[in-house]
């Protein structure tokens, strides 16, 4: 099984847009997929139109108390499975703080057995579930809008990535939320700077198709597959899919 996460340090870059419709993608391609929410706000699990179970108690899973396959769920999407978000994990920092950096890793390896595929939505944060995420995830997917803010938070995680020794190559950047009408955002996409990782040459545009995901709680493939945000999509599964191959 590949896992790849979906990350940025700065938040409202399109990483739960992106993770939903990579992994409805690459579920749609034929590879048995998994979504894990991990973040608090369960934007994926909305989404995607799943809770976690009234009796979930998400610590236990986290400190070894409880099979990680009670929490999967199925989802209306064919070859899709969810690990839905629990506003309790907003703790897991705190749950993590004995631990090592191998938690999530050790979580994913039974996972192996069912699915190709792991598509990780994470919060924006540098923490204990960061380093558990870098240290697990083969791709680290980092949406980034062109714009000197998002850049600098991009730089602050690749400054991250070099003090702790976790592997550059794992980092691909992609441009999100682009709108070529303006000129900084023009300009960034057709010069990437130095500090874009391997940028991939999809690039998600701004629009109110992607937007609508709320609305639909559906990937935009689902109801606007014409879309130029659609296209995009398909785009980056394929070079992302290409990039995981040995």
């Amino acid at each position: 099984m590949k896992t790849v996460a979906l990350y940025h340090l700065k938040g409202g870059v399109g990483k739960t847009a992106a993770a939903v419709n990579l992994a409805t993608l690459a579920a749609r391609s034929g590879l048995p997929t998994l979504l894990w929410d991990l973040d608090p706000q369960g934007a994926a699990s909305w989404t995607l139109r799943a809770e976690a179970p009234e009796a979930a108690k998400p610590k236990s899973l986290w400190t070894g108390g409880a099979p990680i396959g009670q929490w999967v769920q199925e989802t209306a999407w064919p070859n899709l499975s969810l690990i839905p978000a629990d506003l309790a994990s907003r703790h897991l920092d705190t749950w993590l703080r004995k631990d090592g950096r191998d938690t999530l890793a050790t979580l994913l390896e039974p996972l192996s057995e069912s699915y190709s595929l792991c598509v990780l939505d994470c919060p924006p944060s540098l923490s204990h579930l960061a380093d558990n995420i870098f240290a697990a995830a083969d791709r680290v997917l980092v949406p980034t809008v062109p714009t000197h803010l998002s850049l600098r938070a991009l730089k602050q995680v690749l400054d991250y990535f070099a003090e702790h020794d976790f592997p550059k190559a794992k980092l691909r950047g992609f441009w999100s939320l682009a709108d070529r009408r303006r000129g900084l955002h023009r300009a960034l996409i057709e010069q990437p700077p130095k500090a874009m990782p391997r940028p991939y040459k999809a690039v998600i545009p701004y629009a109110s198709g992607v937007e609508k995901m709320g609305e639909h709680r559906a990937p935009i493939e689902d109801y606007a597959s014409s879309h130029p945000a659609a296209e995009a999509y398909r785009l980056l599964w394929k070079e992302l899919k290409a990039d995981l191959k040995p």
